[in-house]
């Protein structure tokens, strides 16, 4: 995998790229938003974007045609505050590598994972699957998502409580057959630990509108 940095005002946000040695004319994205802690203005904190989350497992083998594209969230805002410039920024990068608009990915951890149900509320029809972790959205809009989920928390979270995921997941039961769900038992807000895995990159990737 080569790495590819943007790290000032040459994008809306500043953002690391990891991308497969090759690829196709047109391949996939998978955009992920990290947590709050991670927050930055790009430069010398944009490492922080690579703390937690597929990055881990990035490999040629595993990403083979997918580029996972990981945006820096400003210190002084929130993903779901931002979910016009999310879609202004995705749109952006569909256009410099020329991706496929039928795989569009979106993960998230923590702030991340609000940002990632958030954005697939706003936008239903963008994306090839999502996979939120530990975050949370407004149960009461879930109908809006009909692409592919699987949602991931920890029953022992303290930071955010698992019942922002459970409730998502109550209301999409009915209204989602392809809905998938983690919830952990004995386990904290670390459910990213779980949920950044060669598996769960194995089924994002196989999803496709």
């Amino acid at each position: 995998m080569k790495t590819i940095r943007k790290e000032n005002c040459e994008s809306i946000f500043p953002y690391i790229a990891c991308q497969p040695e090759k690829t196709s004319d047109h391949p996939a994205l998978l955009i992920q938003l990290h947590g709050a802690g991670e927050r930055g203005c790009g430069g010398n904190e944009l490492d922080k974007v690579l703390v937690h989350g597929f990055q881990k497992v990035a490999t040629d083998d595993n990403f083979k045609d997918c580029i996972l594209i990981m945006p820096q969230c400003p210190a002084e805002t929130f993903w779901v505050a931002r979910i016009e410039s999310i879609k202004a920024f995705i749109d952006e990068m569909v256009k410099t590598y020329s991706a496929d608009t039928n795989r569009i990915y979106l993960c998230g951890l923590s702030m991340g994972g609000f940002g990632t149900w958030y954005t697939a509320m706003a936008y239903p029809d963008l994306f090839a699957a999502i996979l939120p972790c530990c975050g949370g959205g407004m149960a009461w809009n879930a109908a809006s998502i009909k692409m592919p989920v699987w949602a991931f928390h920890g029953l022992d979270d303290n930071v955010v409580s698992p019942n922002q995921t459970i409730e998502m997941v109550e209301k999409l039961k009915d209204m989602n057959p392809n809905l998938k769900y983690n919830l952990y038992e004995g386990v904290g807000h670390n459910s990213w630990e779980y949920a950044f895995s060669e598996e769960t990159l194995k089924w994002m990737l196989s999803q496709t509108k």
